[in-house]
C-alpha cells in the first residue's frame, strides 16, 4: 500500500457522519485523519500537516470558522466546510475567512467526492493549479494527479512529505530555491525544527531516485541541491548567477532544479 496518499483531515462531532467521511475517503484512496473537536482538530492539523480539511462549523467546543481563521494566518491548505448551517450569510463568511468551498448537509456522496477533487487540484504551495499532466526531464518524472515520481520508467516510493519537496521543485524548475522557501512551502513555517527535518530528508531523496544506485545524483548532499544527470551539458539556471556568478552550479552540470541554504 502506497504511503503517498492524499491526507484528509475531517473535523467533524457526529460520529456517524464523520465515519461515513472516512469510510468514503478511505474506499477512494484517500489518508482519513479524525478530530471531533476544533482544539483537537487543530492539533491533528498542525502535527499531520494534511493535504486537505473537511471542516464542520457546529463544533462542541468552538465555532468551526475560528478554524478557519487559525489555518488561514499560515496555511493555504484548501479547507471544504460541510455544514448544516444554509443560509446565504453562513456560506458568505466563511468563504470570506477562506474557505475553498462550502457543502451543506445533507450531501451527495458523489458530489463530496468531486468537490475533494476539485480542491486538491489547488496548488497548496501557492493558491494557483498544480501543473497539469506530467513532469518530464532527464528520466525523471512525476505524474502530479497521480502523486508518482518515476526514474527511468521505473516507479520510486516516495513519503508524502519527500513527494512534496520533489513536486515543489519541479513546479520551479530552471530557479535556485533556498532551505527557508522550501520549508516554507512544505511545512508552512520557517522555525528551526522544520528547517532541521528538510536538512535531514533531503539527502534521502537522491538514493531514491537513483537509478541504477550510485549512477545518478538528482539532489546534491549538501547546501546546495538540486537535480540534474552530471553527464550531460550544463545548462544556466535563471535568475543567472549562480554562486560562481555564471548561472551555473560550480560542480553540478546539468541542473534542472536546484536550492541553497
Amino acid at each position: 500500500m502506497s504511503n503517498n496518499k492524499f491526507k484528509v483531515l475531517i473535523i467533524e462531532d457526529e460520529a456517524n457522519i464523520c465515519s461515513f467521511i472516512q469510510t468514503l475517503l478511505e474506499t477512494n484512496g484517500y489518508q482519513a485523519l479524525v478530530a471531533q473537536t476544533c482544539v483537537m482538530g487543530m492539533t491533528m492539523f498542525i502535527s499531520y500537516n494534511p493535504d486537505l480539511v473537511i471542516l464542520d462549523l457546529g463544533l462542541p467546543d468552538r465555532d468551526g470558522l475560528d478554524a478557519i481563521r487559525s489555518i488561514r494566518q499560515k496555511y493555504l491548505t484548501p479547507i471544504i466546510v460541510l455544514s448544516a448551517r444554509t443560509t446565504e450569510q453562513d456560506k458568505i463568511e466563511a468563504l470570506d475567512l477562506g474557505a475553498n468551498d462550502y457543502i451543506t448537509k445533507p450531501f451527495g456522496t458523489g458530489e463530496l467526492l468531486a468537490r475533494v477533487r476539485a480542491a486538491l487540484r489547488v496548488n497548496r504551495y501557492g493558491g494557483g493549479s498544480l501543473p497539469g499532466g506530467v513532469f518530464s526531464a532527464q528520466g525523471l518524472t512525476i505524474n502530479y494527479e497521480r502523486r508518482k515520481v518515476f526514474v527511468d520508467g521505473q516507479e520510486v516510493r516516495l513519503t508524502q512529505t519527500e513527494y512534496n519537496i520533489v513536486a515543489f521543485l519541479s513546479e520551479h524548475a530552471g530557479r535556485v530555491m533556498t532551505y527557508a522557501a522550501i520549508v516554507r512551502a512544505i511545512w508552512g513555517d520557517t522555525d528551526a525544527s522544520s528547517t532541521k527535518n528538510l536538512r535531514w530528508k533531503l539527502p534521502k531523496i537522491p538514493k531514491s531516485l537513483a537509478s541504477p544506485p550510485g549512477a545518478i545524483t538528482f539532489i546534491p548532499n549538501n547546501l546546495a541541491a538540486g537535480y540534474g544527470r552530471k553527464e550531460e551539458a550544463p545548462k544556466p539556471l535563471e535568475p543567472a548567477g549562480g554562486r560562481n556568478g555564471t548561472g551555473r552550479w560550480p560542480g553540478w552540470p546539468g541542473f534542472i532544479f536546484g536550492c541553497w541554504g
